[in-house]
């Protein structure tokens, strides 16, 4: 598993074009606000798109029209890199969820030019891919399923291994994590009204804490 772990990887930093000189003149960001789409699905996919500030929601729409949330990204993140693989149409939205939201768009012929000059580079970024694409099986496998409650129990998992530390005092994991409530609820399938229930019968329980910045998993 170590072969597929990059803690704390911030891709934009290590990829955006406007650290190469090469590339630097043709390279401008892309401003998003709250609800505006990135790509919609069947759009053509020739880029990959890079987050230097803000959120990005990554999903689809089933048969029934329900939007389905693959994963809400964050600065440092990559997403779109499935043209990368070969894929010319999208089969994903990708939406702002916030004001501002800074994108570096990189056509995919300008990423592998930088992947072919540097193979420890390429390596890094199909590692990260492989990781996310991992992670996002998980996910869907979870929504499809998991109850409401296991969904959120197997998530709060998720998130303690991405986000949580153990307090030597207490033994307690304490999850410092960039998700809404809202965020949450997204992910997991669920509306943000039925999350705070079940996390105030998990507090009820004492199997954990929550604010709005951290979540606490308390020690059994």
């Amino acid at each position: 598993m170590d072969i597929w772990f990059l803690e704390d990887v911030n891709v934009f930093k290590m990829l955006c074009p406007h650290r190469f000189k090469a590339y630097k003149k043709a390279h401008s960001f892309s401003i998003f606000n709250k609800k505006d789409y990135i790509y919609f699905e069947t759009d053509a996919a020739s880029k990959v798109y890079l987050i230097e500030k803000g959120k990005v929601k990554i999903g689809y729409y089933n048969e029934n029209g329900d939007e389905v949330v693959k994963a809400i990204l964050q600065q440092g993140e990559l997403f779109g890199e499935k043209a990368l693989l070969g894929e010319n149409t999208r089969n994903e939205f990708a939406q702002s969820i916030v004001n501002n939201t800074a994108i570096c768009p990189m056509n995919v012929d300008t990423l592998q030019d930088l992947m072919r000059e540097n193979r420890t580079f390429s390596v890094k970024i199909y590692k990260f891919i492989g990781l996310k694409f991992q992670k996002l099986e998980r996910r869907l496998q979870i929504l499809l399923f998991k109850d409401t409650r296991t969904r959120l129990l197997e998530f709060l998992e998720e998130l303690r291994d991405d986000y949580g530390y153990e307090c030597p005092e207490t033994g307690n994991q304490v999850i410092k994590h960039p998700y809404t409530q809202k965020d949450m609820a997204s992910l997991i399938g669920t509306s943000r009204s039925t999350l705070n229930i079940l996390l105030n019968e998990l507090k009820a329980e004492k199997m954990l804490d929550f604010n709005r910045k951290e979540i606490v998993l308390l020690k059994k």
